[in-house]
């Protein structure tokens, strides 16, 4: 079923336009199907320009204050100026790629809180620009993805949130000018740690894997962080027990450092 939206009324007497998706749901590396469709009011119009792309809410952390900011991330330009002549109707139908380091905001069938990210429908008229408002999509994880925050609920760790922040993971392929982190919160067996997080950034090749473990401060000590991070391949993840491979990893770290 499509998912409609009206997003401007150009003017008056002016066209109407909407923005049809015709799937919601897709995965980082697949393909946002849908159509523009401008119809035309009581006068001809010449539109210069008709873009779609994809936007994402990001925190941006500044000295003493945390801010949000809208982020678009890919862009597709659909064909050059045309006219829309009254009462007439113009369909542009399009195919947006979704760039393999997309973050997920559907896990487990749910919706993960404050993961904002949609279709915006941009047009160009008369050299100004007026921007359509944003058609949410379900970005579900790669089944690479998938297996290792399964991983987490097969050990007891309860999602507790996510967010998208501004900035470069180290060492990474990063591309985009932010990522994604999904935070846990550990079962009673791991009760020295706070949380653990972890981030995806993926490519047609492979994805890197980091993991943070955040300590719980004590009476007195303050809480510390540990970082691991690997790569996996998007096709050949299955012979990994991750379960297993995230347990060894905080219980080595764990033990050796007496938090549990």
């Amino acid at each position: 079923m499509g998912f409609k939206r009206l997003l401007a009324s150009l003017g008056a007497g002016g066209a109407s336009v909407e923005t049809e998706l015709t799937e919601l749901n897709v995965v980082p590396g697949g393909v946002v199907q849908g159509e523009v469709r401008i119809q035309g009011g009581s006068v001809d119009q010449q539109i210069e320009g008709l873009s779609v792309g994809l936007q994402a809410r990001v925190e941006v952390e500044g000295q003493d204050t945390e801010t949000r900011q809208d982020i678009e991330f890919t862009r597709l330009r659909l064909g050059g100026a045309f006219e829309v002549r009254a009462g007439a109707v113009h369909v542009v139908p399009f195919g947006l790629e979704i760039p393999w380091e997309t973050p997920v905001t559907m896990f487990a069938g749910r919706h993960l809180h404050g993961m904002n990210i949609g279709v915006t429908t941009e047009l160009e008229i008369a050299r100004a620009v007026d921007p359509g408002d944003l058609d949410p999509v379900n970005v579900h994880p790669l089944p690479a993805q998938e297996a290792i925050l399964d991983a987490f609920g097969q050990l007891g760790f309860r999602f507790r949130s996510a967010d998208m922040e501004r900035g470069h993971i180290r060492g990474t392929r990063q591309r985009l000018p932010f990522y994604q982190e999904i935070e846990f919160h550990p079962p009673e067996q791991y009760r020295g740690l706070n949380q653990v997080e972890v981030s995806f950034v993926a490519d047609g090749h492979g994805m890197d894997v980091v993991l943070e473990m955040d300590k719980k401060p004590g009476l007195f000590s303050e809480g510390s962080d540990t970082y691991r991070s690997f790569e996996v391949g998007l096709n050949d993840f299955h012979g990994t027990d991750w379960a297993a491979y995230l347990h060894q990893w905080l219980a080595e770290v764990g033990g050796r450092r007496n938090w549990f």
